[in-house]
Order: C-alpha cells, then structure tokens, then sequence
C-alpha cells in the first residue's frame, strides 16, 4: 500500500494539485510549513520556489521516502503531526504559509481545535494557512473524521483566522478516486 501511494503521490504534479492557492502563495524566500508532508512532493516544489520550507510528517515510511526523494538544502525535516507540533517552536519569527493538505480528517474534532490554536499560533503576521478537507470513504490508513467547511471555519474565526478561499466540492487528483471530494480552504492571520 504505502509504496503504491508513493508512486501516486509523486505522479501528481503540485501546480496541478494546488492550482487554487497559487496566487495566496508568499513571495520567494519565506518560511513555509508543510503539514503532513508525505512523501515530500509539496515541500519539494515549494523548495524549488525558493523558499525555506520546514516539513513535517509522522509516518516513517513517508519521511524516509521523502528524504530520499526530495534532496534539498531548503528543506528541514522533521517526524512530527497536529495537533501539538511540538518540534516546532512559537518563538521564531513564524511562517509565512501553512499548507495542510490531506491531513485534517485524521483528527477528530477537540484535536483540530488544539491544531489550529497551534498554527495560528505558528503564523506571522499577514501569514496563510491552506487546507484540504477529504468527503468520502476513509480509504487504507489510520482513523477517519469527517470534517466540515463550516466548522473549519468558525475554528479559524475563533482563534483569528480570516477566510480566504473556500472551494467545495472538488474533484480528486488521483484517478479512480470518484468516490472523494475535496473542500479546499485558505486563511489568513
């Protein structure tokens, strides 16, 4: 399973995957945060952009791939998950995007509410937090949350996060996979 996931995570290209939140995007040579990295494909084009991107992923497999794969001095490392991220420090000067991408239904609801206090927490001034929420049957892996655009939001809200984007119902990047959809939301600090 893992090593077919790989293979479909990498066939996916990031523009094409995240055509949507391009244009909220920092200028080249920001921080950014890669939340449940996976196989390193988004820390890997955002690094290409020119910026510094710290990854974060819990899965073994995942990391050690995504090391392997995705070689670049831009790119910190780091085997960690949301909620807490607590290889992260607060004291930093903060990041100026969060990406989150297919993470968000593997934590159940008082998580996400710990896990978006932390990158709000976690965000400079004027910084961005994109996210995927996966509609649909849990597919292989670890446990599964359906998670709301709504309430997404108001969990934002709550902790300072103004929407930005909030595109429903997209279809899924990867073939076969007619069953999924795909809320797609942005904020910002």
């Amino acid at each position: 399973m893992v090593p077919r996931f790989i293979t479909l995570s990498e066939s996916i290209s990031f523009r094409d995957l995240h055509q949507c939140i391009l244009q909220l995007l920092p200028k080249p040579g920001s921080r950014v945060l890669d939340v449940g990295a996976g196989t390193g494909r988004d820390a890997a084009a955002l690094a290409e952009m020119g910026h510094d991107v710290v990854a974060v992923e819990p899965m073994k497999a995942f990391l050690e791939a995504a090391i392997a794969n995705h070689r670049s001095p831009r790119i910190s490392w780091r085997s960690d998950s949301l909620p807490d991220l607590g290889s992260l420090t607060s004291d930093q000067d903060g990041f100026d995007f969060v990406l989150c991408h297919a993470v968000w239904q593997h934590l159940d609801d008082a998580e996400r509410v710990r896990a978006i206090e932390r990158i709000a927490a976690l965000l400079a001034p004027r910084g961005v937090f994109a996210l995927a929420l996966r509609h649909g049957p849990a597919g292989a892996g670890r446990r599964y949350f359906p998670a709301s655009a709504e309430r997404t939001i108001e969990m934002a809200e709550s902790v300072g996060l103004k929407p930005e984007l909030c595109l429903e119902n997209q279809v899924s990047a990867i073939p076969g996979k007619s069953n999924v959809r795909w809320t797609r939301l942005a904020f910002r600090k």
